[in-house]
């Protein structure tokens, strides 16, 4: 191996792939620090848990800057990197219901002591579709929570996830059905 030093043509190359890798990472980090709080907030929602949210966004940046050569228009950024973050989602989600998590500490708390509702209607109502959400299948968690909390549309939708519009309908109304059920169940 030669010594940098004495090679002038390597040098220069170096410099310019040093220059390159640092515009890019420059680029990138603009990009991602205007998304960053989208994400999590987008995250958070699907997954209903902060710290995996965190997670997932971490895993999504990472993925997002592997990739990131290869974008070409930085225009599309948003949703390019919206579609990272529901894949990330959508990963933990699956990886989530092959394992069955059990707290034990909220069982040992429900049995000394009764849980007292929350007198509030809203908190119960946000609860009831906490727990709602969390049976939805993760394909029918992303298109609800990109369409209701994400304010997406439904062409928009299909961008984001890669897959045709009449399944993002199909997969909204059949979700909203599920639901629907599952809230009057738990007026009951």
């Amino acid at each position: 191996m030669g010594s940098l030093v004495g090679d002038p043509a390597r040098t220069q190359g170096d410099g310019l792939r040093l220059r390159v890798v640092d515009e890019r990472e420059t680029a990138f980090r603009a990009l991602t620090d205007r998304h960053l709080d989208g994400a999590y907030r987008l995250a958070s929602v699907i997954l209903g848990d902060r710290l995996e949210a965190e997670d997932a966004v971490h895993d999504a940046a990472l993925s997002a800057w592997r990739s990131f050569a290869g974008l070409r228009d930085h225009g599309v950024f948003e949703g390019w990197f919206r579609r990272i973050v529901v894949n990330a989602c959508r990963d933990r989600l699956r990886s989530r219901s092959r394992r069955r998590v059990v707290d034990l500490g909220r069982e040992l708390t429900d049995l000394e002591h009764p849980v007292v509702p929350d007198p509030s209607e809203h908190t119960v109502i946000r609860d009831a579709l906490e727990r709602a959400l969390d049976r939805l299948d993760p394909d029918a968690r992303v298109v609800v929570t990109l369409r209701f909390h994400g304010d997406l549309t439904v062409p928009a939708i299909a961008e984001a996830l890669g897959v045709p519009e009449g399944t993002v309908k199909s997969r909204l109304h059949n979700a909203m059905g599920r639901l629907l059920a599952a809230m009057e169940e738990a007026d009951r």
